[in-house]
């Protein structure tokens, strides 16, 4: 199951550089998961100084 991000997220891009998979980008002011990219490893919300990132 893949990782979503809430609005939460203040786009800091602390997450982004995490993922082995690059599964996350920039799209209007917010960070986006690719959920058909993303492995679930949870890298990225082990990051997340907000906790902005859970598994959906």
């Amino acid at each position: 199951m893949a990782y979503t991000i809430s609005d939460a997220c203040i786009n800091c891009g602390a997450c982004e550089g995490e993922c082995p998979v690059s599964a996350i980008s920039e799209k209007n002011d917010k960070r986006i998961i690719d959920a058909d990219t993303c492995v679930s490893c949870g890298a990225c919300a082990a990051v997340c100084p907000v906790e902005a990132i859970s598994e959906e």
